[in-house]
């Protein structure tokens, strides 16, 4: 999944309104803001295989660090452990482990049998990905509840609170037509490199909500 997943952080935010959308999609996002790392690392590893599924070009077939159950379970716990240091907030930071390991639900939900629930472990996976059409449907509910939800509950401060939200929105849609309609990555470097532009949805969500308030 891709906008599924800011879905998944804009519903967040909305039920543990404390951290920013910020830190919700990085909790969200976490998985995939490590797995391209670990990729230039030599850590994991994925092939570009086109027809491997209907969605996607890429062969998931190594990466028990970050999306193995076992370990996106440590994950959780990790970050929603690092926040409460932080913040001594319970709720806010059982809701962040939580929104981590929703990652893994909704890949599991997406993927062919190709996640692992433990490093070496049996393969899950529900292969929304074998439709377009299904998966389109499915991640633009989810990420269009978000939305509303997030919408719903805050307000524009000024104009930047507005056009940064909804430029965020337009932003995250249209690279996800791209990515359904557009031709595989080149390598596995580029992707890589690629990948790691999600961490810029990070300060981009920062933005927003210092510019947005609660609605009253």
């Amino acid at each position: 999944m891709f906008i599924g997943h800011f879905g998944a952080s804009f519903a967040g935010r909305t039920v543990a309104p404390k951290p920013s959308l910020g830190t919700w999609i990085l909790a969200v996002q976490w998985l995939d803001l490590i797995w391209p790392l670990l990729l230039l690392a030599g850590l994991e590893h994925v092939r570009i295989d086109p027809g491997n599924t209907a969605v996607t070009p890429l062969d998931f077939f190594d990466y028990p660090i970050s999306h193995s159950l076992l370990a996106v379970v440590g994950w959780s716990v990790l970050f929603g452990g690092v926040y409460f240091t932080r913040r001594r907030d319970l709720f806010s930071s059982a809701m962040l482990g939580l929104g981590v390991l929703s990652h893994w639900v909704l890949d599991a939900i997406a993927h062919r049998p190709d996640l692992p629930l433990w490093p070496g472990g049996p393969l899950v996976g529900l292969d929304l990905w074998a439709s377009v059409p299904a998966t389109a449907v499915v991640e633009t509910l989810i990420f269009g509840g978000g939305v509303w939800l997030y919408a719903r509950a805050t307000r524009a401060r000024d104009r930047t609170g507005r056009w940064a939200f909804w430029g965020l929105v337009g932003f995250l849609y249209v690279v996800y037509l791209a990515n359904l309609v557009g031709p595989p990555p080149p390598s596995v470097p580029a992707l890589a490199y690629t990948a790691l532009a999600v961490w810029l949805f990070v300060p981009w969500g920062y933005w927003i909500e210092r510019h947005r308030t609660a609605r009253p």
